[in-house]
């Protein structure tokens, strides 16, 4: 496939536009200077609607827009699960989770454990998420991004990898927070019209021009095990998607491990100028989860019609692009430019504020000023990026589900992160050595249950290990005999009040989401 010169022209109009915007809100007044305040919560001011667009933007990327349409290929809409299960969790989050962590005043979520255990709970789990954002997040953002340029222009891979991580460098390292956030309203407005456009031509040539909903009726009459929510245990897939679990076992672990407890996602919600914006915004961000699997899901299913003998399950939305005419196939495929380096903008920026928040600042003299520890945060972004284009290829090169691969890793180690919050929130009792065992005996019992019962999908192997892992901090805490500990959240006094807009949007999401599940159980 090869892009009309009108498409390269919107490309490089989208791309001038978005740096010449990240400097203009980066721009600093009069004689002030960028401390760590601005540079990794963007000063503590965001409004709602960026906050809301910029969590959209962080999370929708080529795992996701690539990665997903490939799983869709393969497994029908039940992928789309990871989507809509994703709404109500943000919903339980903006509640529950977000009047925590502000009322603390937190730059980072390890420091918010330290507050909450010690600096040795703190060490452990900014190692652990500073491993997983470098050499999982930025790798796979990096390499199916640059699969979906090679198939839509036929860029070398590695090219392809080298300019998206250059373009994100040039795009957020100066301003930091402020400059992704307040641009990601363009890369979501993008996203979504090139997700809609894709959706609807996909739909359009199913139906030989009869529209997009006689597409989706088609496509309902001749691949009908596409649009099953619930696998059956006789389905092929049924160990990445195992039935009811997937309602209520250990998706809900999965969710509220990267939407509650993830430096990448809820940095965002730091950054809001209080508790009721705060919650807008990820209210606004619910509903635009519920729109994400007409934008990545469809498009998937579709090409099982269009473009049954594909090579490989990733390179679905791709292929579906090239039935695009000229000039839109360009704006689809900023769109999904747009995805892309707004995610690795995003992960890189909490890659500087974990590392230089929560190891670099405490391993050095803490008396080194706000300019320091932002040139630093700007270096530890440049270097994420630079190692994450080096390994991307061995790492990922041999996946053809991506997708997949993500979840699998990173189901090893979100058991023991859950727990750890739920119980510093909740439980006052817990223990620094108790967190500790929990966040070991996640990856010990991940690895054992996976050896020793291999039958067992994996989401069902999350929510057992989790409880393993609750289970494990609870007794490692009784047998200290332990009580209150000094810096216990003291959770009665914390306002989870809601307004009664948010209450009204949190009932929306309910009844759509139960309208969904109803119609394709």
């Amino acid at each position: 496939m090869h892009l009309a010169t009108i498409d390269f022209v919107v490309v490089g109009i989208y791309a001038i536009a978005l740096l010449s915007l990240a400097q203009w809100v980066s721009r600093e007044k009069g004689s002030h200077r960028k401390d760590t305040r601005d540079y990794f919560l963007a000063g503590r001011a965001l409004p709602w609607w960026a906050i809301g667009a910029s969590l959209i933007a962080a999370n929708i990327s080529a795992e996701q827009i690539i990665g997903m349409s490939g799983s869709a290929f393969v497994m029908g809409i039940a992928i789309a699960s990871y989507e809509w299960m994703a709404a109500l969790t943000l919903v339980i989050v903006g509640k529950y989770l977000l009047p925590v962590f502000l009322k603390h005043g937190i730059y980072t979520m390890p420091q918010f454990l330290e507050q909450r255990y010690d600096s040795r709970v703190r060490t452990v789990l900014a190692v652990f998420w500073l491993g997983v954002y470098v050499f999982v997040n930025l790798t796979s953002i990096l390499w199916l991004g640059a699969l979906a340029i090679h198939t839509i222009t036929g860029l070398d891979n590695q090219y392809a990898l080298i300019l998206l991580g250059l373009f994100a460098v040039a795009y957020s390292l100066y301003g930091g927070l402020k400059a992704v956030a307040l641009t990601d309203i363009i890369q979501v407005v993008l996203l979504v019209f090139g997700g809609l456009m894709i959706a609807y031509v996909a739909l359009d040539a199913i139906s030989g021009g009869q529209g997009a909903l006689a597409g989706f009726q088609v496509a309902l009459a001749q691949a009908p095990e596409k649009f099953d929510m619930i696998l059956s245990r006789d389905n092929p897939h049924y160990q990445h998607l195992p039935g009811i679990s997937v309602l209520v076992g250990g998706m809900w672990v999965m969710n509220l491990s990267y939407w509650g407890f993830n430096q990448y996602i809820i940095q965002r919600a730091l950054a809001a100028k209080n508790v009721r914006e705060g919650q807008k915004g990820i209210l606004f961000a619910a509903f635009l989860k519920l729109l994400m699997p007409v934008l990545v899901v469809l498009p998937g299913i579709a090409a099982v019609i269009l473009k049954p003998d594909l090579a490989a399950p990733d390179s679905a939305y791709p292929e579906v692009m090239k039935l695009l005419p000229p000039g839109i196939t360009g704006l689809v495929f900023a769109a999904l430019i747009a995805a892309i380096v707004s995610s690795l903008a995003s992960m890189m920026n909490s890659i500087s504020t974990i590392f230089t928040m929560d190891v670099y600042r405490h391993a050095v003299s803490s008396s080194r000023s706000e300019r320091h520890l932002v040139t630093v945060g700007r270096l530890v972004s440049f270097a994420a990026i630079c190692i994450a284009m080096l390994v991307a290829r061995p790492l990922l090169g041999n996946f053809d589900q991506a997708f997949q691969y993500i979840q699998e890793f990173t189901g090893f180690f979100t058991p023991g992160v859950v727990a750890i919050f739920l119980l510093a929130i909740f439980w006052k009792t817990t223990t620094a050595e108790g967190a500790l065992g929990a966040a070991i005996g996640s990856a010990v019992l991940s690895l054992a249950l996976k050896l020793a019962w291999p039958a067992l999908p994996f989401i069902d192997r999350v929510g057992l290990v989790f409880v393993l892992c609750l289970g494990t901090g609870v007794l490692v805490s009784r047998l200290q005999k332990a009580v209150a500990q000094p810096g216990a959240v003291d959770y009665e006094n914390v306002d989870v009040s809601t307004s009664r807009g948010f209450n009204m949007g949190a009932l929306a999401v309910v009844l759509v989401l139960a309208a969904l599940y109803m119609a394709w159980w």
